[in-house]
């Protein structure tokens, strides 16, 4: 691979500041994952928002709740495996 020269050859992430952040947002999507969900399931048909701007605001943070899940489970992995 082509490597321009400024960038380090031993580069390596912060998974102190990776798990952090991890353990931070997964219980936050999560619970908006389910306000959002709910609040969908509750609102009326004249509410503004609606139930489907609601619901994809629930699958959004759903899916960011699954990134953060999986990111904390390779950074969990690689501190075993590195240190």
């Amino acid at each position: 691979m082509w490597r321009s020269g400024t960038e380090p050859a031993t580069a390596r992430t912060d998974l102190k500041l990776r798990f952090l952040l991890s353990v931070l947002f997964l219980p936050f999507f999560a619970l908006c994952t389910a306000g959002f969900a709910l609040w969908a399931a509750l609102a009326a048909p004249g509410d503004v928002p609606g139930a489907g701007t609601l619901t994809v605001f629930a699958v959004a943070c759903g899916v960011l709740t699954l990134v953060a899940a999986v990111d904390l489970w390779v950074v969990v992995r690689r501190r075993r495996t590195e240190l």
